[in-house]
């Protein structure tokens, strides 16, 4: 297992953009996307539904080991977490480990951005990680 891990390291420093996710496989075109809000949108009060869209996998809650399933983190004001790892629990990385396609989120006035990273039983990328692109949103001040 450290073998694989100090190649897949060496790999990543030798091709720039190459991906290391978690072992968990991921099913060719599988798709992780914001219904709501869209990018570009300005959200009044901050306040609103965040609604995640997903295809040619599964939502399961954390801790179910299912082939191609697995349950979404969002993302806000930060990069994606490293693919190998366990997804941080924070304001920045919020888990929706019960298996939630849509959440309430809340957001101070100004600029934010959101992503959506798909993630297994145990929190960790599948392989090829599933992401969203990154969208952004605007909070006006009251």
């Amino acid at each position: 297992m450290k073998r694989s891990i100090l190649v897949a390291t060496m790999l990543t420093a030798l091709i720039p953009g190459l991906a290391v996710a978690g072992d968990t496989p991921a099913p060719a075109g599988a798709k992780v996307y914001f219904i709501w809000p869209k990018d570009g949108q300005t959200i009044k009060g901050g306040k609103f539904w965040a609604r995640f869209g997903l295809r040619e996998m599964g939502v399961a809650p954390a801790g179910v080991e299912k082939r191609f399933t697995g349950h979404h983190h969002l993302i806000i004001d930060a990069d994606l977490p490293p693919f190998d790892e366990e997804i941080p629990a924070s304001k920045n990385h919020v888990h929706y480990g019960k298996g939630y396609s849509e959440a309430r989120v809340e957001l101070p006035p100004g600029k934010h951005t959101l992503q959506l990273l798909f993630a297994d039983h145990n929190h960790i990328p599948h392989n090829p990680p599933v992401y969203s692109e990154k969208i952004t949103v605007y909070v006006p001040a009251d």
